[in-house]
């Protein structure tokens, strides 16, 4: 079992900046590739960033390359996700989840409200 607690939602406006943190606990964290998915209401929840547990390998939807950095800190069990440009179409709840090898989520995190002002 792996735990999972984000951190660092909150309001901001049209091209701000924020950074999400996720704290892991639990099973060992660094075998886990990781990603951070994004959900409004009425929709279903989708990808937005992955990285492999060696943080050699990001992937990132294309709605948010060149804006969206994730990075991971294996010895603090941590995973980042540092936006910037925010734009309205960003507001979303944004969730925190450890991967299996093939990508699909195995653990999530209860979430953290991200909302961008125009």
């Amino acid at each position: 079992q792996v735990q999972l607690v984000e951190s660092g939602g909150g309001l901001v406006q049209a091209g701000g900046s924020l950074r999400l943190s996720c704290a892991a606990s639990g099973r060992t964290f660094s075998g886990y590739p990781m990603g951070w998915f994004r959900q409004v209401p009425g929709k279903e929840r989708e990808f937005v960033a992955g990285i492999r547990w060696s943080a050699g390998n990001t992937y990132y939807a294309d709605s948010v390359k060149g804006r969206f950095t994730i990075s991971r800190d294996n010895a603090n069990n941590a995973v980042y996700l540092q936006m910037n440009n925010l734009k309205p179409q960003d507001t979303a709840v944004y969730y925190c989840a450890a991967l299996t090898t093939g990508w699909d989520p195995v653990y999530w995190g209860q979430g953290t409200q991200v909302t961008v002002s125009s």
